[in-house]
């Protein structure tokens, strides 16, 4: 039985020693030169006498960033990945929650992880840790006393307060995830994929491990192409990428303008997709475009291992329609609960909560934030069994497929009736020249406010939407956005969008 995450680089290597494994648009590392790399950093923690601990991996996204989180585990420690873009409040904040001894750096971070307030650990250089000679004695001592419950990696959240928490995640749910992933995306050892998320975020691990369990190669798209869509596809095109895992807002930012008239990702064969509600007619043109690929909606929280359930597009859909989520992986199941931790009856709305061995032990020094969405299991009152409250309201459509309707927090009073924004929002995604859109609800002024981008004018999208939508469902205020700002992952940035509607508001 696969008890740690490093088995898959070791049985790798041995099939693939030479061929690429992670690269960027100017240098690559081989399996072997990131499994001599990672034994080499494992070492030198090893010795320094490191083990059991958060080590923070500080460092510009790069192969070699990669290569220290598994020199981390080899140390039998785990890795924490930030990124030199973070912004310097949230890494403060960050490395108080941690406490950590040890950060690992690179030329363009060791000057900054120096005036960290309050940090007084040891700051060790890749360049220098890399080249350590590997104690193959050492590594295995380390190895024999290690248990797939021990932590691989703490990666943090924003969460709604803007406060980062740090989501901890286990060997044995990451082993499951990974067994469970490889099997939806049918990768191989010619999957070429394409990172698209910073390496500080869960999502990466979707093509870190595809890599690593069955060596498949995986580049790392510069952060400036995802502005420039015919560049980015000609990235795609150059390094014969036939397979991506990204958020809904970078396959719509292509399509939506018009990419394809021009350029089309001809290796593209696998086209995986989450975090966000895809609009169906962005959706159809990717089909239009690509009507051999498969595409697959992915669908789960970090608390819960980055992901959880899985559809696989396998028939056609209208405009009025919402791709499903489908069915959660192997060893995890979805329970909708309503109001009364009871199951609704079928086609009923719950909330969408996770039991089974995804589940991760919670936040990472903050017991009162776990203690809250990580929960007894209000059906089972013989023994503890704790599930995840993901705060996302789902329901099961006629065919027995998962349907994500909204956030718990995207739902709200107005006028006297229960709204979902996300609904509002699909129907304005379906409106001719909209390129995005979001809506938040101001509860001082009790409005509902719509961001959108595009080309239609504002007084154009409210006339479609009032022959749309009931006139409680019509937003009070529409801005029209020449950019909608985005998360470091690529989702729709909320906190920035309340932000500017304050600013608006000072402003009348």
């Amino acid at each position: 039985m696969q008890r740690n995450i490093l088995e898959y680089l070791e049985h790798t290597v041995q099939k693939y020693p030479d061929k690429t494994a992670f690269a960027n648009e100017s240098e690559g590392m081989t399996f072997q030169e990131v499994y001599q790399t990672s034994r080499s950093i494992g070492t030198c923690l090893s010795r320094k006498g490191y083990g059991g601990e958060p080590v923070v991996i500080y460092m510009k996204k790069h192969p070699h960033m990669i290569a220290a989180f598994w020199g981390v585990v080899y140390s039998g420690c785990f890795y924490v990945p930030m990124d030199e873009e973070m912004p310097e409040f949230r890494i403060e904040l960050i490395f108080q929650n941690l406490h950590p001894r040890a950060v690992i750096c690179d030329e363009s971070t060791a000057g900054k992880v120096k005036e960290i307030s309050g940090f007084d650990g040891e700051v060790l250089m890749y360049d220098e840790i890399s080249v350590c000679p590997s104690d193959d004695a050492l590594l295995a001592d380390v190895r024999s006393r290690a248990i797939d419950t021990d932590p691989v990696y703490i990666v943090f959240t924003s969460g709604s307060t803007g406060v980062p928490k740090g989501v901890v995640g286990c060997h044995r749910a990451v082993i499951d995830y990974v067994e469970n992933l490889m099997e939806v995306l049918q990768v191989t050892d010619e999957s070429v994929f394409a990172n698209q998320t910073p390496l500080y975020f869960d999502a990466c691990l979707k093509e870190l491990f595809a890599s690593l369990k069955c060596g498949a190669t995986t580049y790392l798209v510069p952060k400036q192409l995802f502005m420039f869509p015919v560049k980015l596809v000609e990235f795609l095109n150059e390094y014969k990428i036939n397979s991506v895992c990204w958020v809904v807002s970078a396959l719509t930012m292509i399509s939506s303008m018009k990419t394809f008239d021009k350029v089309v990702p001809k290796y593209l064969h696998t086209v995986a997709f989450g975090s966000e509600v895809f609009p169906i007619k962005q959706f159809n043109l990717w089909r239009k475009t690509l009507p051999d690929a498969r595409f697959i909606n992915l669908y789960g929280p970090t608390e819960a291992t980055g992901m959880s359930c899985y559809y696989v597009v396998d028939r056609e859909f209208e405009e009025t329609d919402v791709i499903p989520i489908g069915r959660p992986f192997k060893n995890t199941e979805i329970l909708l609960l309503d109001e009364n931790d009871r199951i609704p009856p079928q086609g009923e709305p719950g909330e969408m909560c996770i039991r089974g061995t995804a589940l991760t032990f919670g936040y990472y020094n903050n017991e009162e934030k776990t203690d809250e969405v990580f929960v007894q299991n209000p059906l089972n009152h013989s023994y503890h069994e704790l599930i995840y409250r993901t705060g996302d309201i789902g329901k099961l459509n006629e065919r027995g497929e998962l349907v994500f309707i909204s956030r718990k927090d995207y739902q709200i009073k107005h006028m006297g009736h229960r709204i979902e924004l996300g609904e509002i929002e699909v129907h304005v995604n379906r409106i001719e020249g909209i390129h995005s859109a979001c809506c938040i609800y101001d509860k001082e002024t009790e409005k509902i406010v719509l961001f959108y981008t595009g080309e239609t004018e504002v007084k154009e999208l409210v006339v479609a939407l009032r022959k749309k939508l009931p006139r409680y469902m019509i937003p009070n205020h529409v801005y029209a956005l020449e950019e909608m700002p985005l998360t470091a992952n690529g989702k729709i940035d909320r906190v920035k969008l309340n932000q500017l509607n304050d600013e608006k508001k000072r402003r009348q």
